[in-house]
């Protein structure tokens, strides 16, 4: 078989194998790629934010990415671990960012990504080793310690402000409208309108030209007070309001095969039917009437669910676990949003589920290959 050849030769020839220790599995996407695509696909929506906010919010979101990468630094320092160039740091104080109110005092950011980074993440061991998404937890913190300024919000610049008009968020709006029983009738776009809430112009040309163009063969009419928030001309925090650019974000991350549907999709059906079914019992109206649409575009939900929720240290391993983490989520947010006493929901819902994480990676685990079950049989 090998005449004419040496063995030095056949011996050169002879593929050799390598064997190491799990995991063999190897994945082109690396975490500092990861997370550079991950803070690149959120800058549109977050400059987007700055220019409806003005340079204040900007200056916002670099003091919470400064303090992050700082804390990031300074806690690795002491192990000589010098973890930067992941891009991790960068990404937690990106979300933590683009979580705040555009108002919101300098020091509330810094010490969000100082939780964030230092609590949360470092005393855990780092990268990969905390069990709560550390933007979520440094807000939420900072939410709680000082409520009044993360709760002040900008109206942006698109929109027409009515003198006197008290700016609030869509959710808050209705909130307090549904706690003070003005009397609005018809869902939380009524709210809306009985609090003089304005709309842009964008919003009345476009909705004016599906009605009369598209929807009005069909027998509908969408009222004014949908394209604002898918657009981004609503009060809010910086890197939330625009639906439109979360989504475009999101459509390079699923491409690039950075998330998966699973998440998502459980989320986003569990919130929506619990909202279609039981969100308009709320508004005076019977079961079966809620307003999905509003309750998707408003609020958090959008950043929530593509960016917060698919965190891949903090969600399960399994493909069963992802789809009950999903739909947990979107259970407590709606839970909270609707019978809560805060107008938004998915930082804590999100955050809760983090807490289940073990519990749903133990029980959706596969079985290990060779473990027989004991039959019913034996005795």
């Amino acid at each position: 078989m090998n005449q004419g050849k040496s063995t030095e030769e056949v011996t050169a020839v002879k593929p050799t194998v390598q064997i190491a220790s799990s995991p063999q599995y190897h994945d082109r996407h690396s975490t500092a790629r990861i997370m550079w695509t991950v803070s690149a696909c959120l800058l549109p929506a977050t400059i987007w934010g700055v220019y409806v906010f003005g340079v204040r919010a900007l200056w916002v979101v670099l003091a919470s990415i400064g303090a992050s990468v700082l804390s990031e630094y300074l806690a690795g320092l002491p192990l000589r671990r010098f973890t930067l160039r992941d891009g991790s740091a960068v990404l937690t104080g990106l979300l933590i960012g683009m979580n705040m109110p555009p108002a919101v005092p300098f020091f509330i950011p810094v010490i969000a990504s100082v939780f964030a980074i230092v609590v949360v993440k470092w005393t855990f061991g780092g990268l990969g080793s905390n069990w709560m998404n550390p933007a979520l937890a440094g807000r939420v913190f900072v939410f709680f310690s000082w409520t009044r300024h993360m709760t002040t919000w900008t109206m942006p610049r698109t929109l027409p402000v009515p003198d006197g008009f008290s700016s609030a968020t869509y959710l808050g709006i209705v909130k307090t409208g549904v706690a003070e029983s003005t009397g609005a009738t018809g869902g939380p776009l009524a709210f809306l309108r009985a609090a003089n809430f304005p709309n842009s112009q964008l919003d009345t040309k476009v909705t004016d030209w599906l009605n009369t163009v598209i929807l009005q063969p069909l027998g509908i009419d969408v009222p004014y007070g949908y394209v604002d928030p898918f657009v981004g001309n609503i009060p809010g925090s910086i890197g939330e309001i625009s639906a439109l650019l979360l989504m475009v974000g999101a459509v390079v991350l699923f491409a690039k095969k950075i998330i998966t549907w699973e998440i998502p999709a459980a989320y986003f059906l569990s919130f929506g039917i619990l909202t279609w079914v039981f969100g308009g019992t709320i508004y005076g109206q019977g079961a079966f009437s809620g307003d999905v649409l509003f309750h998707v575009l408003s609020g958090g939900f959008m950043l929530a669910i593509f960016f917060m929720a698919t965190d891949m240290v903090t969600s399960p391993v399994t493909r069963k676990g992802l789809l009950i983490y999903g739909a947990g989520a979107g259970f407590l947010t709606f839970l909270i949003r609707t019978y809560g006493s805060f107008p938004e929901g998915a930082s804590l819902a999100i955050i809760l589920m983090n807490v289940f994480v073990p519990l749903i990676n133990r029980v959706t685990k596969p079985s290990r290959f060779g473990v027989q079950k004991t039959r019913e049989a034996e005795t």
